[in-house]
């Protein structure tokens, strides 16, 4: 069994928004990052990606449509959606990367 500290990642992190990997779960990978206010452009995976906020609020936008998650909540975005984060998310953010299958 492979315990990670996801508080004690976040914690050490010397930059909001750039992401360290925790770990890989089959072709996913499962990564960790901190939100600090600031808005980020719209970008466009060719993954999917699950967002699931460990404590904060992640102001989001998918495809268009607006929406609060908040800590306790994911936000599933398909892969090819354009996403963009709005003024405002604050905290740690799970990232898990799901490659489409081909």
């Amino acid at each position: 069994m492979n315990v990670v500290d996801v508080n004690a990642h976040a914690a050490r992190l010397p930059d909001a928004w750039r992401s360290v990997v925790l770990g890989q779960v089959g072709t996913a990978a499962v990564k960790v990052l901190t939100m600090d206010g600031r808005e980020l452009a719209p970008e466009v995976h060719a993954t999917a990606e699950v967002l699931f906020v460990a404590d904060g609020l992640l102001e989001l936008e998918v495809a268009g449509e607006a929406s609060t998650v908040r800590a306790g909540e994911l936000c599933l975005v398909p892969a090819g959606a354009r996403h963009s984060v709005r003024p405002g998310s604050r905290g740690t953010l799970l990232i898990v990367e799901v490659p489409e299958e081909s």
